[in-house]
């Protein structure tokens, strides 16, 4: 029986870069150009660097962030992948100024947030009075607790009785360790709970193979859809209700 109803946060809760053309429209740089410029400009007030050399060392890093995340299923923290840059760059950076690259990397996508996808919150409402909600979802760059500001600030935060948070759980999805979280916040088994994300690797094969259903969840992302072994499709959170009843009731 499904108990509860896990959910990936980019590309299904928010619409992931939908922020980018509001940094274009306040002429601002880009979100990867910024993550460089942050740290380029705080090495600066140490001792100067040009900015080729700080983006080929933040390029290296994160090429060794993507091997990591995407084979062993770890998700560094901001602090770890700003460590990972100056080591590449033989550097260093005072205890404030290090605080606050850190800080001004993760509060970025805070500070200017990801749309909300239409209908999330009256779908929310409405599941969250029938199932124990969690949010299962990848840090990346904004960490758990930015990721719970851009939920509160689109009052969605309260629809959830749980959160599994990459950089908090220290494994990244399909790791069983993130649905393990969101089973002990919740109170229920992990075959009792019913994943919603984009991905099929992480939110489809990754439940299913701990016996958990999935819905491959296609509203602003759907390069998966032909090739998916989800339990079903959903494109709009208007639909999404109905598909979850429907599973519910085959696994009575």
């Amino acid at each position: 029986m499904i108990k509860a109803i896990t959910f990936d946060l980019w590309d299904t809760i928010v619409d992931d870069d939908s922020d980018e053309p509001k940094r274009a429209a306040q002429g601002l740089r880009s979100k990867k150009e910024e993550r460089r410029h942050i740290v380029w400009t705080a090495l600066n007030e140490v001792a100067p660097i040009d900015m080729e050399t700080v983006t080929l060392a933040y390029d290296v890093a994160d090429a060794s962030f993507n091997i990591v995340w995407k084979e062993l299923f770890i998700n560094w923290t901001v602090e770890q992948r700003i460590r990972a840059i100056l080591n590449g760059l033989d550097r260093s950076l005072p205890k404030d100024l290090f605080d606050r690259v850190v800080k001004e990397t993760g509060d970025m996508e805070v500070n200017i947030p990801p749309n909300a996808i239409e209908g999330v919150k009256a779908a929310l409402a409405d599941l969250s009075s029938h199932y124990k909600l969690c949010i299962v979802s990848d840090a990346i760059v904004t960490p758990g607790t930015g990721l719970r500001q851009i939920l509160e600030d689109y009052d969605l935060k309260q629809y959830f009785s749980g959160f599994a948070f990459s950089d908090e759980v220290g494994h990244s999805k399909p790791h069983r360790s993130m649905f393990d979280a969101a089973a002990e916040q919740l109170g229920v088994q992990v075959e009792e709970m019913l994943h919603i994300g984009d991905r099929d690797h992480n939110d489809i094969k990754g439940p299913h193979a701990l016996g958990m259903k999935a819905i491959l969840f296609t509203a602003t992302r759907d390069a998966d859809k032909d090739h998916t072994t989800a339990d079903a499709i959903v494109n709009s959170y208007a639909d999404l209700p109905s598909a979850i009843d429907a599973l519910a009731d085959t696994s009575k």
